[in-house]
């Protein structure tokens, strides 16, 4: 469940200091090889002394644990943007929104505990990661409205649903897979897109 960050694109957009902006991809870097080690429990304190910064510095820019996640997760996000642009072009779109909530549900298990914590941020309007989920569930939305149009989609779901389904069957999978060792995620998604039909 390891995932490797681009510190340039997690960089914030206001112009930094230069020894200020080496904290920061120092800080994103290390906080990205933490959650992959540790999950997204790691401590905070542990990954400022990785990036050879102090406590005080990672909050600075990382008030909170959302901030540094949220952070840590700019690439995984936009590359699943990107995934969600090409989908919304297939000829089949009930395809394409299956392809998306597999894509969905393994950007949910790219490091312990994340399905945890996108769960609980969708909740808090101030969380920046509940912020950037956003827009992932607006991807969602568009992907099932052309599935809903070409009939693919006929229960009463939204998009919110699906986002919440596809962390839940993330969390299921992950779990499943420690006793059996085997990935369960497509299936289990698979099942969950019958019912939707």
């Amino acid at each position: 469940m390891g995932g490797t960050v681009s510190v340039e694109a997690a960089a914030p957009s206001r112009p930094m200091r230069a020894d200020a902006r080496r904290n920061y991809e120092a800080i994103v870097r290390v906080a990205g090889e933490a959650f992959a080690e540790h999950g997204t429990h790691a401590s905070l304190d542990d990954i400022a002394c990785r990036a050879g910064v102090g406590p005080g510095t990672l909050y600075r820019h990382f008030p909170n644990r959302d901030c540094l996640l949220e952070a840590a997760l700019v690439e995984s996000r936009y590359k699943l943007q990107e995934l969600g642009a090409r989908l919304l072009e297939a000829d089949d779109a009930g395809a394409a929104l299956d392809e998306w909530m597999l894509a969905l549900a393994r950007h949910a298990n790219t490091w312990d505990g994340l399905a945890d914590s996108i769960a609980q941020s969708l909740s808090n309007e101030k969380s920046p990661l509940g912020a950037s989920c956003g827009t992932l569930v607006d991807a969602t939305a568009r992907l099932l409205e052309q599935a809903r149009h070409q009939g693919a989609v006929t229960a009463d779901v939204t998009a919110r649903d699906l986002f919440v389904m596809s962390g839940s069957l993330a969390w299921a999978a992950d779990r499943a897979a420690r006793g059996s060792g085997e990935d369960e995620l497509p299936r289990l998604l698979a099942l969950l897109m019958r019912g939707i039909r």
